[in-house]
């Protein structure tokens, strides 16, 4: 009797002829079993099937993806401030803010027709308006007023409590529960953007000042509700459609800011006008709501802390402002604190 090959992927059955002894054969059950010492037994061999290959789970690539997302994020919104006093060197506040909000709008409605996007369901429009008021409107309009009497370097260190304020507005709205381990990291960063902005100023606090604590305000629900759309829509949609949403704002503000302020353009203003249309209010923002969609808003929210050292190095290149001797201090202090709160459990 010739061997065969079983079709069964992964088994294989050999057959040797039955011995006989002197009794004849034996019967065919026993026959089938392998005995145990005696050669030339009919035995059956069955290989183990192969194992599976391992699975990597991909929660631990998608937190490293979200986080480089975020990060990129904060690096377009350290640009911010120093592009706005680029853009007020020609131009008016009010012309600033609905301006870029109107180019970036133009932006994101080419995109969205072109991939033929079509409208957020109505449960989104209440987050969208919040997304609108206050990332596309408070927050540039409160800063831009800000830097006006402000420097740069002073405004980002006061915005560098966006952080702790981001993550306050996102455990009551979105009911996330941080470890105290991630809030004493929070409170320590935010402790150290409070001294250095107190000694930086002072201790006196400005009109520019008050313009800047609104801004956090604003601009914390504005993420905050982003962030909680970006696990619903694509982020470059979540922001596409804050800024269409503005339109009957903006383009009414642009035209009669155009008229009340007159522009005088240099090569500065419009460059700053630019990065601040594409890169801190389009762009910027749909690799920050990816992000924040990945990994948290809580924990996006604390690369945040980067953003004021960021701006600080930027006010230097860009702006010729004199670097504070305390920015190393601060910088050490505050990248440990990212760390921790990085780490920690949310």
């Amino acid at each position: 009797m010739r061997d065969h090959d079983s079709a069964t992927p992964g088994c294989t059955i050999a057959v040797n002829a039955p011995a006989t002894g002197p009794a004849g054969a034996r019967p065919a059950a026993e026959a089938a079993r392998p005995a145990a010492g005696a050669a030339g037994p009919t035995a059956i061999a069955t290989a183990a099937p192969r194992p599976a290959p391992a699975v990597h789970a991909p929660a631990p690539r998608a937190a490293a993806r979200g986080t480089l997302l975020a990060a990129l994020g904060v690096a377009s919104f350290s640009l911010t401030f120093p592009a706005t006093a680029w853009a007020l060197e020609g131009m008016g506040a009010w012309t600033v803010v609905t301006l870029r909000s109107v180019l970036a709008a133009a932006v994101a409605g080419i995109c969205m027709l072109v991939l033929r996007v079509r409208l957020p369901e109505r449960r989104h429009w209440a987050g969208l308006a919040v997304v609108a008021a206050g990332v596309v409107l408070g927050f540039p309009l409160l800063t831009t007023l800000a830097l006006e009497t402000s420097t740069t370097s002073h405004a980002a260190v006061v915005v560098g409590l966006l952080p702790l304020t981001t993550a306050a507005f996102s455990a009551v709205r979105t009911g996330a529960r941080p470890s105290r381990t991630f809030w004493t990291a929070a409170l320590a960063g935010a402790a150290v953007v409070i001294g250095f902005a107190v000694q930086q100023s002072g201790g006196a606090l400005s009109t520019g000042d008050l313009y800047l604590f609104a801004a956090l305000l604003v601009c914390a629900a504005g993420y905050t509700e982003g962030g909680r759309l970006a696990r619903h829509l694509p982020g470059w949609q979540v922001i596409g459609w804050a800024l269409l949403l503005a339109l009957p704002v903006t383009v009414p503000g642009a035209a009669l800011a155009l008229v009340a302020e007159p522009p005088h353009l240099t090569a500065h203003a419009v460059a700053g006008l630019l990065w601040l249309a594409l890169g801190s209010q389009f762009l910027g923002l749909v690799v920050w709501y990816r992000g924040m969609a990945a990994i948290g808003v809580s924990k996006a929210s604390q690369l945040q802390l980067a953003q004021p050292l960021l701006t600080l190095v930027w006010s230097v290149l860009l702006l010729g402002e004199q670097l504070p001797l305390a920015a190393p201090v601060s910088a050490v202090a505050v990248l440990v604190c990212i760390v921790v709160t990085q780490r920690s459990a949310s």
